[in-house]
């Protein structure tokens, strides 16, 4: 497969996402898929008000999407680029800094109702550490709403067996190689169904559904069949995790 032109190369993962080349954006359909199971789960804010915190919110697309759908809840956005919370400051009255590691989100625990964790888990060296800090700011009975490409995926299960390397997984931060596709973003693991549930589950978490949603990225011929793939949560583009803390 091409690749893309060289990057400069980065002097480590935060120099990466550092980056405002790279994408911090989810994909429209995805976020608003994600933003009704929430919805869903919460309730109307007139039964009460919750807060909602946007982990890894990137510029603040995935956040404001949503924000109609969560008319009177609290949403606050947190990401450890500067650059992407400028950006998200101007879609949400909440952005601030934050960590996942060692108590590094800026949270009393179980503060929170509900995480939105959209498109991050596979961008961490660390997915355990990460998961223990979100458990320790929700509440018991608290939602997580993970979303994460699906190694899985339709298309990706046709790549293999050509020998090609699955959409969505990089073997370098400055370029693509070895499979479609021209955009690096930073991917350091990825999870099918299955692997998903499990490592959920371990966490201290009880999956409530998984539901599927398609890719942005797939040619528009193929757009249909991604669609239709969605009604297989296990062979779509995208991964909707719904889990609460037990």
């Amino acid at each position: 497969m091409t690749t893309a032109p060289p990057r400069r190369p980065p002097h480590g993962l935060r120099d990466f996402y550092e980056d405002p080349a790279v994408p911090v954006a989810s994909g429209a359909s995805r976020s608003l898929r994600q933003a009704r199971m929430l919805a869903a789960a919460l309730g109307p804010a007139s039964a009460g008000p919750r807060t909602v915190i946007d982990i890894g919110c990137g510029d603040g697309t995935a956040a404001a999407t949503a924000a109609p759908l969560l008319a009177g809840h609290r949403i606050i956005g947190v990401d450890w680029s500067q650059d992407a919370l400028r950006r998200a400051h101007a879609r949400l009255p909440y952005a601030v800094r934050g960590e996942l590691t060692d108590g590094g989100l800026p949270f009393r625990s179980a503060s929170a109702d509900a995480v939105l964790f959209s498109e991050v888990v596979e961008h961490l060296v660390d997915p355990d550490a990460a998961l223990d800090e979100i458990h320790r700011i929700l509440r018991p009975g608290g939602h997580l709403m993970l979303s994460t490409p699906n190694l899985a995926a339709w298309y990706n299960r046709a790549l293999l067996l050509a020998g090609v390397q699955p959409v969505f997984s990089e073997v370098s931060l400055r370029a693509i190689h070895g499979r479609p596709g021209t955009e690096v973003v930073g991917h350091l693991r990825l999870y099918t169904a299955r692997a998903l549930r499990e490592f959920v589950t371990a966490s201290g978490f009880e999956v409530v559904r998984l539901r599927g949603a398609p890719f942005h990225g797939v040619p528009r011929p193929l757009r249909p069949l991604d669609r239709l793939a969605c009604a297989v949560p296990s062979m779509s583009s995208i991964l909707l995790l719904h889990a609460r803390r037990t």
